[in-house]
């Protein structure tokens, strides 16, 4: 799966009432990811025991989950609390009617999109653990790590960007049928702040 070396695979299913019991689940709960998880299988460990790279400071294992769902349209909510009831570095295949997506929780859920099962692929590029372990969540979420940042550090620019991005729309749709000279102008003034916030980002992140 995934195109992973064969030395990774494994099979082991984890029983969702051994998950509930372990984190004294209450019964709303259970029956919302009960809606959406069929099963779970471990179906790969990436270690150093696995394949020839080595732990990094962080991160010494990922596993791979197998997750087939009961419907495509799933609550997200659900897979991002699978991800934080497992304590380990998880990467997700979801799957539904003949496809499958990627899913990793790293301060929220990001996916992939759906594609025909078996076609979804992952390379396992790093020095270290960490390394493949961030190339992965930058891969499923999109992410393009600038040089000279980490994981963190462009996550925190990319969302300071999307929020600037949003206020400047709003108040320019605020601003056109603004009436009033004065409070016109002030949301203009604002919103030209914000767009000399977003221009500096933007230069901060050519190279």
């Amino acid at each position: 799966m995934l195109g992973l070396p064969k030395s990774t695979e494994m099979h082991k299913q984890l029983p969702k009432k051994a998950i509930y019991n372990k984190f004294h689940m209450d019964t709303v709960a259970k029956n919302k990811l009960d809606a959406d998880i069929s099963k779970i299988t471990i179906v790969h460990e990436i270690s150093a025991q696995t394949i020839h790279i080595p732990e990094g400071d962080k991160v010494k294992c990922i596993f791979v989950l197998f997750v087939p769902l009961k419907q495509e349209n799933f609550d997200e909510r659900n897979i991002a609390l699978l991800s934080k009831l497992i304590p380990q570095n998880i990467l997700l295949v979801l799957e539904y009617g003949g496809k499958d997506k990627l899913a990793v929780y790293y301060r929220k859920l990001m996916q992939t999109e759906w594609k025909v099962l078996d076609e979804q692929k992952i390379e396992l590029t790093g020095l270290d653990l960490d390394a493949v372990w961030q190339n992965i969540i930058a891969s499923i979420g999109g992410i393009n790590i600038e040089a000279g940042r980490t994981l963190d550090e462009q996550i925190n620019i990319d969302e300071q960007k999307k929020k600037l991005e949003k206020e400047i729309a709003k108040l320019d749709k605020i601003a056109r049928v603004e009436k009033q000279p004065k409070r016109k102008y002030a949301l203009v003034q604002r919103m030209h702040l914000y767009q000399t916030q977003l221009k500096q980002l933007f230069l901060e992140s050519d190279p």
